[in-house]
């Protein structure tokens, strides 16, 4: 699915990808959130991905955003968290 909008910058635009995705997999649980990714309309070969995605211990994927800072965690309620907490991730 390709979910067109418009912002003042890359900063704004990635906010809202990740408020609209996080929003959809709500409604749509069986979305794959994780594939989620923010391009400029007319360079889709740009695409970033917005989530970071990294394997967990019992093969769960990090539901946080790209690069964030801390522990991996699945999704979920207290789902489970994994990694050592230090510096940005590497997903």
């Amino acid at each position: 699915m390709h979910l067109g909008f418009t912002a003042a910058g890359m900063a704004d635009a990635r906010e809202l990808a990740v408020a609209y995705a996080e929003a959809l997999s709500l409604l749509r649980p069986e979305l794959a959130i994780g594939a989620a990714a923010l391009s400029p309309a007319d360079a889709w070969h740009r695409a970033e991905r917005l989530f970071c995605g990294a394997f967990g211990p019992d093969g769960e994927r990090c539901v946080d955003v790209a690069e964030h800072p801390g522990f991996h965690h699945a999704p979920g309620p207290g789902g489970l968290g994994w990694g050592d907490g230090d510096g940005p991730c590497d997903g």
